[in-house]
């Protein structure tokens, strides 16, 4: 798996994840990712907020607690052996 670069907003700095899956629903893309390729990683649920520039997308953390349990529903469903705790 290929740990792709994400850099903060405010330019201080970036920090490199592995996406595990991403999803559309309702107009709105996520993306599943984690800092870890093992068993018991951590991970976080991204939503492309708006574009920033050509070729570069913009990454909000999924902090809503009603958003953010209907979406890890809909990737434990895509990544069948996943189990998303919160």
């Amino acid at each position: 798996m290929e740990k792709v670069r994400f850099a903060f907003a405010d330019g201080n700095g970036e920090d490199e994840f592995f996406v595990l899956e991403e999803t559309m629903i309702n107009g709105s893309q996520y993306i599943l990712v984690t800092d870890s390729d093992e068993d018991d990683a951590e991970c976080l649920i991204l939503k492309e907020t708006g574009r920033k520039g050509e070729g570069d997308c913009v990454y909000e953390i999924v902090e809503d607690e009603t958003e953010l349990l209907a979406v890890s529903k809909v990737f434990e469903e895509l990544l069948e052996d996943v189990n998303i705790e919160m």
